[in-house]
């Protein structure tokens, strides 16, 4: 049983509990400033939630799904508003946590069935935004500090975000409706324009790994180097090239080539962008054969599938498969910018598939076989 002074000590924190919301005073802690921000939030995530889906799409087809070779910069776009959105969101998730925390201490927890859903729908969400956005961060800096497999968890809770958002939204609807309606001075505005100009700032920060012309002012770039970004180098992936390495192609009939043969079959050269699904994207002059080429000389029909095996030995993508609808418009690149390529860019030869994530361009390739 509890002590008269303890039963005196834990009425006391109720009260101050239940006298919390009232302390909360600052402008920010308004429902007008919080469905302005709320809006652009919502924006942010949307966006992020659909190019999400065409990436993890892109990586891990289903058997419906169907992704063109070209615009070819069309996955450098939508990887780049899919990273850049999610890091836009961050200033604006704060911003908007800071506008509603006081609701955090409301008394009682739950009034009614739909008052119970509504917060629940918050826990849920900031959960889910939290996790999204903070691993989505540490992920395209490479900094892995976690022990599950990051595609198919982030993928997931992008699921469990994107409902708790539908499910908060349709709750709050007339009270979101009522602060956009509302009108905004004094400190509530500058708020908010300190928020916008946060989120600007994170946007010209950090966009200059898609945005070529925004390079030398986004400081927080993380790969905006000179030259090609290389994510995997040969050393980290355990390459080593025998010395008589040959191409083997596998269709209905078998080809075995030396890097000699391939540098004397027909050329192309093509302007193509290696986009990274951490959000990078660089274009550089390539030069190779033709993958249908090869196809051709093996007697394998238009519109076939190749699957693309490396001399990496393991790893999620030493192998790839590289579509149909991709093999007509993808080199089998032999040089990079004229010049012979380095072992860290995927010397012997590599595949350039125009419009793919580069975890996809598989390097150190060593045997293409059609797909039968």
């Amino acid at each position: 049983m509890p002590t008269a002074g303890a039963r005196v000590s834990l009425k006391g924190l109720r009260t101050r509990l239940e006298e919390l919301p009232e302390r909360f005073t600052s402008p920010a802690h308004d429902e007008r400033v919080t469905s302005r921000v709320g809006r652009w939030l919502g924006i942010a995530f949307g966006l992020c939630f659909v190019t999400g889906l065409l990436s993890h799409g892109i990586q891990h087809p289903p058997s419906w799904f169907g992704w063109p070779a070209g615009p070819v910069w069309l996955y450098r776009v939508t990887q780049g508003v899919h990273v850049l959105s999610g890091i836009v969101a961050i200033p604006l998730l704060l911003a908007k946590l800071w506008s509603v925390y006081p609701k955090l201490f409301e008394r009682p927890l739950a009034r009614s069935a739909l008052h119970a859903l509504e917060r629940g729908s918050i826990l849920v969400l900031s959960g889910a935004a939290l996790f999204e956005l903070v691993t989505g961060l540490f992920n395209v800096a490479q900094n892995y500090l976690w022990g599950f497999y990051f595609p198919t968890l982030h993928y997931a809770v992008a699921w469990v975000a994107i409902g708790s958002i539908l499910v908060h939204v349709a709750v709050k609807l007339p009270v979101i409706r009522r602060g956009l309606a509302g009108s905004i001075d004094g400190s509530r505005r500058r708020f908010l324009r300190t928020t916008w100009l946060g989120a600007g700032v994170a946007f010209v920060a950090t966009a200059g790994v898609t945005v070529p012309l925004l390079r030398s002012v986004s400081v927080l770039s993380w790969r905006s180097a000179r030259g090609l970004p290389v994510n995997r180098t040969a050393a980290a992936a355990g390459i080593e090239v025998p010395a008589g390495w040959r191409l083997e192609v596998v269709g209905p009939r078998r080809m075995s080539l030396s890097l000699a043969d391939l540098a004397a079959l027909p050329q192309t050269t093509a302007e193509l962008p290696i986009a990274c699904v951490e959000g990078w994207s660089a274009s550089a002059s390539w030069t190779g054969v033709r993958i249908r080429d090869l196809l051709d000389a093996v007697g394998a029909p238009a519109g076939t599938a190749v699957q693309v095996y490396s001399l990496e030995r393991s790893g999620l993508y030493s192998t790839s498969t590289l579509p149909a609808t991709h093999t007509a418009a993808t080199l089998l690149a032999l040089r990079l910018d004229g010049e012979e390529l380095t072992p860290d860019h995927g010397y012997p030869c590599r595949i350039i598939a125009p419009n793919r994530p580069g975890v996809l361009q598989t390097k150190w390739v060593t045997r293409l076989e059609v797909v039968a």
